[in-house]
């Protein structure tokens, strides 16, 4: 879970990185301060979401450096979701090399397969 968490950080600070208004520093310790906070709140699975109200972990994180809520709406989209979860694949662009598999979800659905065959981590940004 640790790598998701760092990976949904890091994805953060760099859409905050790419206004150019925050100093290195800042978005070290913005960086820092979200990873810990998601670390300690979620332990098996989460979820980060911007709908038009800023989510708490990344509001807790930019309270570290300063920032006000406003002003970080400002820097972020107005709608953000990242989860860790489990998806299927529903489009690859080659075909699997075994013939015997099943090509898409929707194959493994009809076959009665009660989970999906692969594990994805997935992360949406939407803006």
């Amino acid at each position: 879970m640790k790598t998701e968490v760092s990976t949904a950080a890091n994805f953060v600070t760099r859409l905050l990185r790419g206004t150019g208004l925050l100093s290195e520093e800042q978005l070290q310790q913005f960086r820092f301060s979200l990873e810990e906070a998601l670390g300690e709140h979620y332990q098996h699975h989460w979820c980060i979401r911007i709908n038009h109200k800023m989510d708490p972990l990344i509001g807790k994180a930019a309270c570290t450096i300063g920032l006000t809520k406003e002003r970080l709406f400002s820097l972020l989209p107005s709608e953000l979701t990242m989860w860790d979860g489990s998806i299927c694949v529903l489009y690859e662009s080659a075909p699997p090399s075994d013939t015997n598999q099943t090509d898409s979800c929707k194959d493994e659905l009809r076959i009665g397969r009660s989970s999906p065959s692969k594990s994805f981590g997935m992360m949406t940004c939407s803006s």
